[in-house]
């Protein structure tokens, strides 16, 4: 299934204000990673639908090469798919990818962000991410929510926003 490229699904998103649901994962290395383990970093999450898609790794390229940027404003970037453990590790080595991928083969935290959507493609209804961003602040709240993002442009978009 090709990546999301923004023209499909449906735009609702968490609330900027409320506090981001709390999750653990397992990282490309195997390890459970949980989103209060970055108390008092910015977090830039982002959901992808799948590795190696051209969008999905223009986007995370992308991350890719601003992350230092990204740290010097202290932030942390985390990108999720459904996706297994094993298949980040292979994608995040081929392209050199400095921050975290997360694994969420249950759906749980895709649901809990409201990104796993009903999408339209090829004229066929498919259950699948729908490409979102969330900002969330030192203290574990959303301050920005950015739904059916464009992949090439998220990540010097989520920069600014910083």
């Amino acid at each position: 299934m090709a990546c999301d490229h923004g023209r499909r699904g449906d735009a609702k998103m968490l609330e900027i204000g409320i506090k981001a649901p709390d999750f653990t994962l397992p990282d490309q290395d195997g390890n459970m990673v949980s989103l209060s383990d970055f108390t008092g970093k910015k977090v830039v999450l982002y959901f992808y639908s799948k590795d190696n898609t051209p969008g999905c790794t223009k986007q995370a390229c992308g991350f890719g090469e601003l992350y230092p940027q990204f740290e010097e404003k202290g932030a942390v970037v985390l990108g999720v798919s459904k996706d297994t453990s094993a298949s980040h590790k292979k994608f995040a080595q081929k392209y050199e990818l400095p921050f975290t991928l997360l694994s969420d083969t249950s759906l749980e935290v895709l649901e809990a962000y409201d990104v796993w959507k009903e999408k339209t493609m090829y004229g066929k209804k498919v259950m699948g991410v729908v490409r979102t961003t969330y900002l969330i602040d030192e203290n574990g709240t959303i301050v920005k929510a950015l739904g059916k993002v464009k992949a090439a442009d998220n990540p010097a978009q989520m920069l600014e926003l910083l």
